[in-house]
């Protein structure tokens, strides 16, 4: 009920520019008929006495105008931290990721993305990342400009050097992982509770949950899993 209430608002200060136009908008001609006054008529609305609108305060209007414009100040800014924004993006994979930005740093959506390629030192390594937690804890805009290539860490969800054999797991704030299971290795989403089942012979890696296989010349293998986050109710 509050929700609507509060929605009710955002509309009316939405609606119109000064608290004078929401006074008037609720007189009538019958009312200035017999007021003769459009200064009492605003008065009376104001006081609930007139209108069949909802009764706010000349305050309440301010207040609520400038939390609306807050409101639309911080989505235009958080529009404008997006790493991509603005870049010319070539390769399939980071056409992928810059997609899906947005998505995962409201958490609409919290993609896992599993590579498979070289390190610096030229060993093999591969390993699954939290995208959302990753735009979270480091500035994407190098490997959105090409400066930078995108490779798992030993921080990340999961972690392999397949010439040394190191191995490393370890949870996020969106997944937890459960590596001790016959299904091979698994994430469980810390928001709905949600298993992702990674195996490639799976038949589906899960509910509200993706898999998409790219190819790019730049990496040896990617694959992308989409899960659309969901509260349990």
């Amino acid at each position: 009920m509050e929700e609507e209430v509060a929605s009710s608002g955002d509309n009316i200060v939405t609606e119109f520019n000064t608290y004078e136009d929401f006074l008037d908008s609720q007189i009538t001609s019958l009312d200035l008929y017999y007021l003769e006054d459009e200064e009492l008529a605003r008065q009376l609305v104001e006081l609930g006495y007139r209108g069949s609108g909802e009764v706010l305060k000349r305050e309440e209007f301010e207040a609520r105008k400038q939390a609306a414009e807050a409101s639309r100040l911080s989505k235009r800014s958080q529009q404008k931290t997006l790493a991509s924004s603005g870049k010319e993006l070539k390769d399939p994979f980071y056409k992928c990721l810059a997609q899906r930005e947005e998505a995962n740093r409201s958490g609409k959506m919290t993609t896992i993305v599993f590579i498979r390629d070289k390190n610096a030192r030229g060993q093999e390594i591969s390993g699954y990342i939290d995208f959302a937690h990753r735009l979270k804890t480091e500035d994407f805009e190098p490997y959105f400009s090409g400066r930078k290539r995108l490779l798992p860490r030993p921080s990340d969800l999961s972690f392999y050097n397949w010439e040394t054999q190191t191995s490393t797991s370890n949870p996020t704030p969106n997944y937890q992982v459960i590596a001790e299971n016959a299904s091979g290795l698994l994430f469980k989403n810390k928001r709905d509770r949600k298993i992702i089942n990674v195996d490639p012979k799976a038949p589906s890696p899960g509910d509200n949950s993706t898999r998409t296989v790219l190819e790019t010349p730049k990496y040896i293998q990617i694959v992308i899993y989409d899960h659309i986050t969901r509260r349990k109710t």
